[in-house]
Parts: structure tokens; sequence; C-alpha cells
């Protein structure tokens, strides 16, 4: 066992709660790491003696380690001319999943391997300590199986969405693919897995669909989670809050019942700022949620099509310019946020107990996280200490 003081911390967001204050903030620290845990926090001039290193902060401030809850990184192919063509007008639509099927399931395993491990890099780099990555380009009982094996190499965060879209070969038997999805796909995926996941929106899944699968993930023992109100109105929120699942991501589209349906529930509503950024749809409105009382948390959504960002501190800076976030919500959102939508009480906090995951930033405060938007800010990544 090994302790580790980190002092000359300028401002730290501990995340845990002081009286008006949800992000704890407190100035003028020292951290204490032992055994990759945080076992001290409190004011540098009262720091305990004895650690086996000392790290001298020099005034930065701290945050926690970004939990980021929704991810798709294991591909392959690349989708820059949809992406260019929507700049250009072309609406979004759910169909270009698969493009990235077609390519993902002509790749090696070694491929995969190496754009996943490329992209965790990226994750790492920016301040990402804690992340989810979904199954969902390969749509067969083999292909799924190899997605789950490989991101379970780099997370135990891993979800098992066999139902992102309704693959081609399967166009003319919905019924057939869903059977598929419940049975030999499932079985296959989830010894990996520790969630199950469906696209509930117009052009992939519907109500009935998606209850039937999520059902049988979580009579698999899969924890439950929603892809929902992305495209418009419909039935995803309400779907996730019915079945008490973890989280519901997306929520561009809500109305007055899904707003209340969310603030009565556990159910997180996980905002992906990214994805209005690149497809041109308006962003949510995460000052309705939280006025509300809903928990909210950002995500990355990190994929070919819809968001080819790993950037967390993109997320904040978004959420606090597009959808009426103060930087410290977004910050919360992007860490203990995170951590709730996964159901994770280790992760997304500083405080006694906690898995030492510390971002250094090179400013004064996290408000240059929304601040200085696209700029390098993170100057070291502590992971479990």
């Amino acid at each position: 066992m090994t302790t580790t003081l980190y002092t000359g911390i300028g401002e730290l967001t501990t995340n845990v709660a002081r009286t008006g204050d949800p992000c704890g903030t407190i100035t003028g620290v020292a951290v204490l790491v032992d055994d990759g845990r945080v076992s001290w926090v409190g004011a540098a001039s009262d720091a305990p003696d004895g650690a086996d290193a000392v790290v001298d902060l020099d005034g930065r401030s701290v945050v926690p380690g970004f939990v980021d809850s929704h991810t798709h990184l294991v591909f392959a192919g690349d989708r820059a001319d949809e992406f260019a063509a929507r700049m250009a007008g072309t609406p979004y639509a759910a169909g270009g999943i698969r493009t990235t099927v077609a390519a993902t399931r002509e790749a090696s395993d070694d491929a995969l391997r190496a754009r996943v491990q490329g992209l965790v890099a990226e994750l790492h780099a920016q301040g990402t300590t804690t992340f989810e990555i979904k199954t969902g380009y390969a749509l067969t009982v083999d292909g799924e199986e190899r997605l789950a094996r490989l991101a379970a190499e780099v997370t135990p965060e891993v979800t098992f969405l066999g139902a992102h879209v309704v693959p081609a070969e399967y166009q003319d038997d919905r019924d057939g693919y869903v059977d598929l999805v419940c049975g030999p796909m499932l079985s296959a995926v989830a010894p990996y897995a520790r969630w199950v996941d469906v696209f509930c929106e117009r052009g992939a899944f519907t109500a009935a669909e998606g209850e039937r699968i999520l059902r049988a993930g979580a009579a698999a023992g899969l924890g439950m989670r929603v892809h929902g109100n992305q495209l418009g109105i419909g039935d995803g929120v309400r779907l996730a809050v019915a079945l008490g699942a973890a989280s519901v991501d997306h929520c561009t589209y809500l109305d007055d019942e899904d707003i209340a349906a969310l603030a009565q529930s556990d159910t997180v509503a996980t905002l992906l700022p990214g994805v209005e950024f690149s497809t041109r749809q308006r962003y949510p409105s995460a000052r309705r949620l939280l006025d509300a009382g809903v928990t909210v948390a950002l995500a990355s959504d990190c994929n070919p099509g819809s968001s080819f960002t790993s950037s967390m501190p993109l997320m904040i800076a978004l959420a606090v310019r597009e959808m009426g976030m103060t930087v410290s919500e977004a910050v919360w959102a992007a860490t203990a946020g995170g951590a709730r939508a996964l159901r994770r009480s280790d992760v997304g906090h500083l405080g006694v107990g906690a898995r030492a995951d510390l971002v250094v930033l090179d400013a004064p405060s996290r408000t240059h996280l929304a601040y200085r938007p696209g700029v390098p800010l993170v100057h070291e990544v502590v992971r479990a200490g």
C-alpha cells in the first residue's frame, strides 16, 4: 500500500454536497490517496504527515474524473461523408447505423481492438476515467458477442445493444430479429455485459419491442438503459421510467408528462450534446429538466455517425452554452451525474472512500472548462491513485 498527498490545490470539486453547492467546492485544500482511494480531504495546512509521496499542484484546480456513461467505441469504418451531407442540409436519420454495421462485420479483431484502444487513449487524455461501451454494430449472434468481448477488455461497463436497428437481412421479419435478440444473442453477450439497451425510436424499435427486449435482459441479470426521444416525442422516456431503467439517453424532445415521469423516478436523463452539435438538431433543455428536479447526466455518445467526439470537456462547454446549465451543473452532470447513470457510488466524486480519479486542470477553476472551449486544459489525469 502506498500513500500520496496532493497538495497546493487551488479549487477542489468534490461533488460532496455542501449548502448551496452541489459540487462541494473547497479551496486551499489537499487530498490524501491511500491504495487508490481517497482517504482524507481537508485544508492543506492540516494535511497529515507521513505520505510516501507529496505532489504539489501549484494552485491548479482539480475535478473528479469524468464519467462518460454512453459511448459506442467498438466499430470500424468512417462516416465523414454523412457528416458533410448533414452540414449541407441532409436531415439526420438512424438508418446510417447500417453503414457502420457493414464495416464492423468485415473488420478483424485486431483492427477493432486497435480502434478501441486509440479512442480509450483519447478519453483518458481528456480526463475521462470511467466509461461505458455499447455493442450494436454487428447485429448477429457471433458479432455482438465479439464486440462485447472486446469492450470488456477495457471497461466493466459493457452494454448489450443488439436492439440498435433491425439489420437489412431481417427487414421482412422484425419479430424474428427480436426473437434473436431476446434469445441466442442475449445468451451469447450476457457473460460480458452489465447492461441491456434498446433504441426506442422511429426507424428503430417500438415501445412494445423495446419492453420485450429489456425484460429479457433484466431476466438475464442485466441492468436496463434506453435510447429515447432523440428524433421526436415518443415512448422511450416513459418506457424507461416504467421499467425502472437506470438511464434514458438523448431526451431531446420531451413533453410535460415525460418530465414529470422522470422527476418522480430514479431514472437519470442523460443528455448527449455532441449529437445535436453534429446533426444540427435542436439541443435539449437541461434547464427545464433541472428545474423539475430530474437528475441529469452528460455523456459524449462517441460514435462514428452522429457524434464522433470523445471530449467530455466539449460536452460541458456545449451544455453551458446551448442547454441552459451553469458550469457547476454541467461539471456535476459529467461526473456525479454519469456515475448515477451507471449506478456507481465509487466514482464521480472525491469524497473519502471514492476511487482516486483526479483530473488536474491548468486553470484556477472548473469554470475554465466552459470558458476556454477546445483548449487542452487537462494537465494530469490520476486514475485509481
